[in-house]
Protein backbone atom coordinates (compact mmCIF):
# COMPACT_ATOMS: atom_id res chain seq x y z
CA UNK A 1 0.00 0.00 0.00
CA UNK A 2 1.37 3.35 -1.03
CA UNK A 3 2.33 5.79 1.75
CA UNK A 4 1.06 9.36 1.70
CA UNK A 5 3.62 12.08 1.72
CA UNK A 6 3.83 13.84 5.00
CA UNK A 7 1.96 17.06 5.15
CA UNK A 8 3.88 20.13 6.24
CA UNK A 9 3.09 21.35 9.66
CA UNK A 10 2.97 25.02 10.44
CA UNK A 11 5.94 26.10 12.55
CA UNK A 12 5.43 27.55 15.86
CA UNK A 13 7.18 30.64 17.09
CA UNK A 14 8.45 30.92 20.55
CA UNK A 15 5.34 32.83 21.40
CA UNK A 16 3.27 29.83 20.49
CA UNK A 17 1.85 31.28 17.35
CA UNK A 18 2.25 29.59 14.12
CA UNK A 19 3.77 31.45 11.15
CA UNK A 20 2.93 30.53 7.65
CA UNK A 21 5.82 29.60 5.48
CA UNK A 22 5.66 30.36 1.89
CA UNK A 23 4.96 27.51 -0.27
CA UNK A 24 7.72 26.18 -2.36
CA UNK A 25 7.98 27.94 -5.64
CA UNK A 26 5.85 30.82 -4.56
CA UNK A 27 7.13 34.40 -5.13
CA UNK A 28 8.70 36.24 -2.25
CA UNK A 29 7.04 39.43 -1.19
CA UNK A 30 8.81 42.65 -2.16
CA UNK A 31 10.55 44.79 0.50
CA UNK A 32 8.55 47.88 -0.32
CA UNK A 33 11.58 49.73 -1.87
CA UNK A 34 11.01 51.56 -5.12
CA UNK A 35 12.46 49.88 -8.05
CA UNK A 36 15.52 51.65 -9.58
CA UNK A 37 15.10 53.43 -12.86
CA UNK A 38 17.68 54.65 -15.43
CA UNK A 39 18.79 58.39 -15.17
CA UNK A 40 17.24 60.65 -17.70
CA UNK A 41 19.51 61.82 -20.47
CA UNK A 42 20.57 65.56 -20.31
CA UNK A 43 19.53 67.83 -23.14
CA UNK A 44 22.79 68.60 -25.12
CA UNK A 45 21.72 72.20 -25.79
CA UNK A 46 21.15 72.84 -22.07
CA UNK A 47 24.54 71.36 -21.22
CA UNK A 48 26.24 73.59 -23.79
CA UNK A 49 24.44 76.62 -22.40
CA UNK A 50 25.60 75.77 -18.87
CA UNK A 51 29.21 75.31 -20.01
CA UNK A 52 29.05 78.63 -21.87
CA UNK A 53 27.65 80.34 -18.76
CA UNK A 54 30.44 78.97 -16.56
CA UNK A 55 33.07 79.92 -19.13
CA UNK A 56 31.65 83.44 -19.41
CA UNK A 57 31.69 83.88 -15.62
CA UNK A 58 35.31 82.67 -15.50
CA UNK A 59 36.33 85.07 -18.27
CA UNK A 60 34.59 87.91 -16.43
CA UNK A 61 36.54 87.10 -13.25
CA UNK A 62 39.79 86.98 -15.22
CA UNK A 63 39.04 90.36 -16.82
CA UNK A 64 38.37 91.91 -13.41
CA UNK A 65 41.63 90.48 -12.10
CA UNK A 66 43.57 91.85 -15.08
CA UNK A 67 41.93 95.27 -14.67
CA UNK A 68 42.82 95.32 -10.98
CA UNK A 69 46.44 94.43 -11.77
CA UNK A 70 46.63 97.09 -14.48
CA UNK A 71 45.11 99.68 -12.15
CA UNK A 72 47.55 98.80 -9.37
CA UNK A 73 50.50 98.98 -11.78
CA UNK A 74 49.27 102.34 -13.08
CA UNK A 75 49.11 103.72 -9.55
CA UNK A 76 52.63 102.45 -8.84
CA UNK A 77 53.93 104.00 -12.07
CA UNK A 78 52.30 107.33 -11.20
CA UNK A 79 53.73 107.25 -7.69
CA UNK A 80 57.16 106.35 -9.00
CA UNK A 81 56.95 109.12 -11.58
CA UNK A 82 55.96 111.61 -8.90
CA UNK A 83 58.87 110.55 -6.69
CA UNK A 84 61.35 110.81 -9.57
CA UNK A 85 59.96 114.19 -10.64
CA UNK A 86 60.21 115.50 -7.10
CA UNK A 87 63.78 114.24 -6.78
CA UNK A 88 64.76 115.91 -10.07
CA UNK A 89 63.11 119.20 -9.17
CA UNK A 90 64.62 119.12 -5.69
CA UNK A 91 68.07 118.40 -7.13
CA UNK A 92 67.69 121.23 -9.64
CA UNK A 93 66.56 123.58 -6.91
CA UNK A 94 69.72 122.80 -4.95
CA UNK A 95 72.06 123.37 -7.88
CA UNK A 96 74.43 126.37 -7.48
CA UNK A 97 72.89 128.05 -10.54
CA UNK A 98 69.51 128.14 -8.79
CA UNK A 99 70.72 128.73 -5.24
CA UNK A 100 72.78 131.78 -6.17
CA UNK A 101 69.82 133.45 -7.87
CA UNK A 102 67.89 133.35 -4.61
CA UNK A 103 70.72 134.92 -2.63
CA UNK A 104 70.33 138.55 -1.68
CA UNK A 105 68.17 140.91 -3.74
CA UNK A 106 66.84 140.26 -7.27
CA UNK A 107 68.96 142.00 -9.88
CA UNK A 108 66.10 144.28 -10.88
CA UNK A 109 65.86 145.58 -7.31
CA UNK A 110 69.59 145.84 -6.54
CA UNK A 111 70.12 149.30 -8.10
CA UNK A 112 72.82 147.98 -10.42
CA UNK A 113 74.34 150.25 -13.04
CA UNK A 114 74.79 149.05 -16.58
CA UNK A 115 77.98 147.07 -17.16
CA UNK A 116 80.83 149.34 -18.29
CA UNK A 117 83.61 148.42 -20.71
CA UNK A 118 86.97 150.00 -19.94
CA UNK A 119 90.16 150.21 -21.97
CA UNK A 120 92.52 147.59 -20.54
CA UNK A 121 96.29 147.65 -20.15
CA UNK A 122 99.03 146.28 -17.94
CA UNK A 123 99.04 142.69 -19.15
CA UNK A 124 102.20 141.02 -17.76
CA UNK A 125 103.35 144.33 -16.26
CA UNK A 126 104.63 143.47 -12.78
CA UNK A 127 105.60 146.02 -10.17
CA UNK A 128 106.63 145.99 -6.53
CA UNK A 129 108.78 143.44 -4.68
CA UNK A 130 110.60 140.95 -6.93
CA UNK A 131 110.54 143.23 -9.99
CA UNK A 132 112.66 146.03 -11.41
CA UNK A 133 109.98 148.41 -10.06
CA UNK A 134 110.55 147.81 -6.36
CA UNK A 135 109.80 151.45 -5.70
CA UNK A 136 106.10 150.90 -6.55
CA UNK A 137 104.07 149.89 -3.51
CA UNK A 138 100.74 151.21 -4.72
CA UNK A 139 99.28 151.47 -8.22
CA UNK A 140 97.00 154.34 -9.15
CA UNK A 141 94.29 152.63 -11.18
CA UNK A 142 92.18 154.44 -13.75
CA UNK A 143 88.87 152.93 -12.63
CA UNK A 144 87.18 152.18 -9.32
CA UNK A 145 87.42 149.29 -8.81
CA UNK A 146 90.19 148.35 -11.25
CA UNK A 147 89.52 145.95 -14.12
CA UNK A 148 93.11 145.76 -15.41
CA UNK A 149 96.51 147.37 -14.90
CA UNK A 150 99.94 146.83 -13.43
CA UNK A 151 100.03 144.38 -10.55
CA UNK A 152 102.23 142.56 -8.07
CA UNK A 153 104.19 139.47 -9.17
CA UNK A 154 102.16 136.89 -7.28
CA UNK A 155 98.38 136.49 -7.43
CA UNK A 156 96.43 135.10 -4.49
CA UNK A 157 97.30 131.40 -4.32
CA UNK A 158 95.94 130.36 -0.93
CA UNK A 159 92.73 128.96 -2.39
CA UNK A 160 90.52 131.22 -0.29
CA UNK A 161 87.28 132.52 -1.72
CA UNK A 162 86.23 135.09 0.85
CA UNK A 163 88.25 137.76 2.65
CA UNK A 164 87.36 140.11 5.48
CA UNK A 165 88.78 143.54 6.22
CA UNK A 166 91.22 141.92 8.63
CA UNK A 167 92.98 139.71 6.10
CA UNK A 168 92.23 141.03 2.61
CA UNK A 169 95.03 140.87 0.01
CA UNK A 170 96.42 144.01 -1.60
CA UNK A 171 94.43 145.42 -4.51
CA UNK A 172 97.50 144.95 -6.75
CA UNK A 173 97.54 141.25 -5.86
CA UNK A 174 93.89 140.79 -6.74
CA UNK A 175 94.38 142.59 -10.06
CA UNK A 176 96.84 139.82 -10.93
CA UNK A 177 94.02 137.35 -10.23
CA UNK A 178 91.84 139.32 -12.64
CA UNK A 179 94.51 138.76 -15.29
CA UNK A 180 94.14 134.99 -14.74
CA UNK A 181 90.39 134.99 -15.38
CA UNK A 182 89.03 135.69 -11.91
CA UNK A 183 85.98 137.79 -11.22
CA UNK A 184 86.21 139.82 -8.02
CA UNK A 185 83.20 141.00 -6.06
CA UNK A 186 84.28 144.00 -4.01
CA UNK A 187 82.14 145.13 -1.07
CA UNK A 188 82.32 148.18 1.15
CA UNK A 189 83.74 147.37 4.60
CA UNK A 190 80.63 148.98 6.14
CA UNK A 191 78.57 146.05 4.78
CA UNK A 192 80.74 143.36 6.33
CA UNK A 193 79.11 143.03 9.73
CA UNK A 194 75.56 142.72 8.41
CA UNK A 195 76.27 140.69 5.29
CA UNK A 196 79.29 138.49 6.09
CA UNK A 197 77.18 135.29 6.05
CA UNK A 198 75.65 136.05 2.65
CA UNK A 199 78.99 137.19 1.27
CA UNK A 200 80.64 133.93 2.29
CA UNK A 201 77.78 131.90 0.81
CA UNK A 202 78.01 133.92 -2.39
CA UNK A 203 81.74 133.22 -2.55
CA UNK A 204 81.08 129.49 -2.21
CA UNK A 205 78.35 129.41 -4.85
CA UNK A 206 80.23 131.68 -7.24
CA UNK A 207 83.11 129.21 -7.29
CA UNK A 208 80.70 126.37 -8.17
CA UNK A 209 79.25 128.07 -11.23
CA UNK A 210 80.73 126.74 -14.47
CA UNK A 211 81.72 130.18 -15.88
CA UNK A 212 83.59 131.17 -12.71
CA UNK A 213 84.47 127.76 -11.29
CA UNK A 214 87.34 128.07 -8.78
CA UNK A 215 87.94 131.64 -9.95
CA UNK A 216 85.66 133.88 -7.96
CA UNK A 217 86.81 136.03 -5.03
CA UNK A 218 84.82 138.15 -2.60
CA UNK A 219 86.92 140.85 -0.90
CA UNK A 220 86.44 144.22 0.80
CA UNK A 221 87.23 147.32 -1.20
CA UNK A 222 90.13 149.45 0.05
CA UNK A 223 88.75 152.98 0.01
CA UNK A 224 92.30 154.36 0.02
CA UNK A 225 92.14 153.68 -3.74
CA UNK A 226 89.00 155.79 -4.16
CA UNK A 227 85.34 155.76 -3.25
CA UNK A 228 82.44 154.01 -4.89
CA UNK A 229 79.80 156.28 -6.42
CA UNK A 230 77.10 157.41 -4.01
CA UNK A 231 74.65 154.67 -3.16
CA UNK A 232 76.83 151.86 -4.52
CA UNK A 233 78.07 149.26 -2.04
CA UNK A 234 79.13 146.34 -4.26
CA UNK A 235 81.12 146.11 -7.48
CA UNK A 236 82.05 143.31 -9.87
CA UNK A 237 85.16 143.47 -12.05
CA UNK A 238 86.65 141.25 -14.76
CA UNK A 239 89.57 141.53 -17.20
CA UNK A 240 88.63 140.18 -20.64
CA UNK A 241 90.97 139.45 -23.54
CA UNK A 242 91.22 137.80 -26.92
CA UNK A 243 94.31 135.68 -27.58
CA UNK A 244 95.74 134.03 -30.67
CA UNK A 245 96.89 130.42 -31.06
CA UNK A 246 100.20 131.20 -29.37
CA UNK A 247 98.49 132.79 -26.37
CA UNK A 248 99.42 136.34 -27.30
CA UNK A 249 96.84 138.94 -26.33
CA UNK A 250 95.38 140.59 -29.43
CA UNK A 251 92.61 142.58 -27.72
CA UNK A 252 91.58 143.28 -24.13
CA UNK A 253 89.03 145.19 -22.11
CA UNK A 254 87.89 145.59 -18.53
CA UNK A 255 84.32 145.27 -17.28
CA UNK A 256 82.62 146.64 -14.15
CA UNK A 257 79.18 146.66 -12.63
CA UNK A 258 78.33 148.55 -9.45
CA UNK A 259 75.22 147.79 -7.39
CA UNK A 260 73.45 149.34 -4.42
CA UNK A 261 72.54 145.98 -2.92
CA UNK A 262 73.88 142.44 -2.86
CA UNK A 263 72.42 140.31 -5.65
CA UNK A 264 73.32 136.72 -6.43
CA UNK A 265 71.30 137.01 -9.62
CA UNK A 266 73.44 139.94 -10.78
CA UNK A 267 76.60 137.97 -9.98
CA UNK A 268 75.43 134.98 -12.02
CA UNK A 269 74.56 137.19 -14.98
CA UNK A 270 77.94 138.95 -14.85
CA UNK A 271 80.13 135.83 -14.66
CA UNK A 272 78.07 134.17 -17.39
CA UNK A 273 78.76 137.10 -19.68
CA UNK A 274 82.45 137.22 -18.69
CA UNK A 275 83.63 133.66 -17.92
CA UNK A 276 87.02 132.65 -16.52
CA UNK A 277 88.19 131.54 -19.96
CA UNK A 278 87.82 135.13 -21.23
CA UNK A 279 91.04 136.64 -19.89
CA UNK A 280 94.65 137.44 -20.85
CA UNK A 281 96.02 134.37 -19.00
CA UNK A 282 93.13 131.93 -18.49
CA UNK A 283 95.48 129.06 -17.65
CA UNK A 284 97.06 130.92 -14.76
CA UNK A 285 96.40 129.71 -11.22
Amino acid sequence: MARKPPTSQPSKSTSGKTSARPAAGSARPTSGRPTSSRPQRTDPSARKARVAEVKKAQQSRERRTVLMIVAACSVLVLLLGAVITYAILDAQKNQPDNLIVGLGTPAASASCDAITTDAASGNSVHVGPGTNRTDVSKVQYSTIPPTSGSHFVQPVLDGRQYYSSADTPAVETLVHNLEHGYTVLWYLPSEEAARSGQLQELATLGNKLAPSQAKFIVAPWNEAYGSFPSGKKYALSHWSATTDASGKVTAQAGHRQLCGDLSGEAVKSFVTQFPRTDSPEPNGA
